[in-house]
């Protein structure tokens, strides 16, 4: 055997060996952590023609992430019904998609379609109109991709487009019929998805076969958003972390039975996911949820013994990111920065050049932060892209904007080899660092007018201060509640103290929110709203008990199975 045909053997052995390091394999990347691995630069500015590598048309919309793995992008989308809800169509003309799309060029390679599995949610109430119907980020071990469809089962093709299996999660609805958006996660050889609306439960497939190896249900996956993060304690024990309505849950990924819980949020809602680093996990919640930091591990109620602080810093959608020893959360148009150690709040800024949509900033953080290098981006549902440079205290240095047609962006950025890939209800576009003049746009900084950053931060979290955390922090038990007049004055964009109809316009709750107007003179009142707003939301469930709605199996556990002695 020559030399150079050794080389070849060792050259092609080495090239079918996945590659991780840089690609971005699941939601909010490597860890979920939202933290970019890449060391190549990307650009501070950009516009729809300036640093923007490609932009890809795709077959419909959908509120998850684009995954990056070995030089591909993976997106799931959906079409054929609920693209409006003036004329949503026939529901069995629904369909969901997997679309690979080549980084470098942005050529589609391959489209996978799903058709529905009903009976579905139907296109009306509030949640289903905002995120529709393909919510979930696909994951990848760097040789298939796994996708979740929420009724439609969870798939695994090759990198290819080759079909491996499908494997059924639940068609159960949650209460409230919001549908679901945990995204799975792989762990070794299992992938670990989330039902929370189809079953109530978590569940653990077998990635080469899709095969069943285990099911734990709760009820207290009701009202449980987020997607799950792996933790490994002191290189001994991997734990899969998630938020849930009310408290934290450490579940064994091998079995998914619960190791640990504790009292976290005062929410009944649980939107953002938890993030970790080697010895902690932070969750972040909204409505008056609050916010906490636990130490990693443990066993049984760790709410006393492992409690490290409880802070009143909320999320609304966004998932929180960390950097170095600070945490920080975008949350209704406001960057807050939290020390990682303690949970003081370092500093809070407006991101300015924000455009006014009806003072909607809460609908506007479904996009989670992400880090590249020292500088932070948030993304907002409309396109817009805040820019800030991270050290001993945070400046903005620039707004962008990628198009300027009405699209809607709910999914996180993915990062990778220098090039950041952003996802609209329309298009995929990729913006790198081509050396481009950029022009200023609308949202350009010079533009902003912010008299008083201060003030403007003081505005977009009125009525958001609600003392919450787990115990012992906050006031009230350390318990936080949904408080309506943060979302009143988020609509009440006059700040007249009354929400009009025209207010209301472009808003994807309108219909259900015009129902409140109880006296049917065309205006909102405080009280009409809080009153109304309030009974909106009651439903759900909780890790601790309560109102679950109307599930099949009233047996089901509040939480996960707990070890049995069997088991040690």
């Amino acid at each position: 055997m020559t030399f150079s045909f050794r080389l070849c053997i060792v050259w092609l052995a080495l090239s079918s060996v996945p590659a991780l390091g840089d690609d971005w394999p699941r939601f909010r990347g490597t860890a979920g952590s939202g933290v970019a691995t890449d060391s190549d630069a990307l650009p501070t500015t950009w516009s729809p023609t300036a640093n923007v590598a490609w932009t890809t048309p795709l077959p419909g919309p959908g509120a998850s992430s684009p995954i990056i793995v070995g030089g591909k992008v993976f997106v799931t989308c959906y079409s054929g019904y609920g693209l409006s809800q003036e004329n949503p169509g026939d529901i069995n003309n629904l369909v969901r998609h997997l679309v690979c799309v080549d980084l470098e060029t942005g050529t589609k390679l391959w489209q996978k379609d799903v058709k529905a599995a009903l009976p579905e949610d139907p296109y009306s109430g509030i949640g289903v109109t905002a995120h529709g119907y393909a919510s979930h980020t696909p994951a990848s071990d760097g040789t298939n991709v796994y996708a979740f469809f929420g009724k439609g089962g969870v798939y695994a093709f090759d990198m290819d487009g080759k079909q491996l299996w499908q494997a059924d999660a639940g068609k159960e609805s949650d209460p409230a019929k919001w549908g679901s958006s945990s995204s799975p996660v792989v762990y070794n050889d299992t992938v670990i998805v989330t039902a929370s609306a189809e079953s109530q439960s978590i569940i653990g497939l077998d990635k080469a076969t899709g095969k069943e190896l285990w099911r734990q249900e709760a009820k207290g996956l009701d009202g449980m958003w987020g997607t799950p993060t792996l933790v490994t304690i002191n290189d001994e024990r991997t734990d899969l972390v998630m938020c849930v309505a009310k408290e934290l849950w450490g579940l064994d990924p091998e079995t998914g039975k619960l190791r640990w819980y504790a009292d976290a949020t005062g929410s009944q809602h649980a939107y953002s996911s938890v993030i970790v680093d080697a010895k902690r996990v932070f969750a972040f919640t909204g409505r008056g949820g609050g916010s906490i930091a636990l130490d990693a591990g443990g066993s049984g109620d760790i709410s006393d013994s492992h409690t490290v602080w409880t802070g009143t810093e909320n999320a609304s959608f966004a998932s929180p990111v960390r950097h170095q020893s600070k945490l920080y959360v975008v949350s209704r148009g406001v960057l807050t920065v939290v020390d990682a150690e303690s949970g003081d709040r370092l500093q809070q800024i407006r991101l300015r050049g924000a455009k006014q949509t009806g003072g909607r900033f809460g609908s506007l953080d479904y996009p989670s932060p992400v880090v590249v290098g020292d500088r932070l981006y948030s993304l907002n549902g409309s396109g817009q892209m805040f820019v800030f440079s991270l050290g001993e205290s945070v400046e903005q240095l620039a707004v962008n904007e990628i198009t300027t047609d009405k699209e809607t962006f709910w999914g996180s950025p993915a990062v990778s080899n220098g090039r950041m890939v952003l996802r609209s209800s329309k298009n995929l576009y990729c913006i790198a660092d081509k050396g481009d003049a950029v022009t200023p746009s609308q949202g350009d900084l010079a533009q902003a007018d912010v008299s008083d950053p201060s003030d403007s931060v003081d505005e977009a979290r009125s009525g958001d201060r609600s003392q919450g955390g787990g115990r012992p922090g906050g006031g009230g038990n350390g318990r936080g509640q949904f408080d309506p007049m943060s979302m009143f004055n988020a609509v009440d964009a006059n700040k007249d103290g009354a929400v009009s109809m025209a207010e209301l316009e472009g808003n994807r709750m309108a219909d259900r929110l015009k129902t409140l107007d109880k006296d049917a003179d065309g205006v909102i009142t405080k009280d009409e709203f809080r009153t109304g707003v309030s009974s909106l939301f009651s439903r759900g469930g909780g890790g601790g008990g309560g109102n679950h709605g109307n599930r099949g199996d009233d047996a089901r556990p509040d939480r996960p199975q707990r070890p049995t002695a069997a088991d040690s």
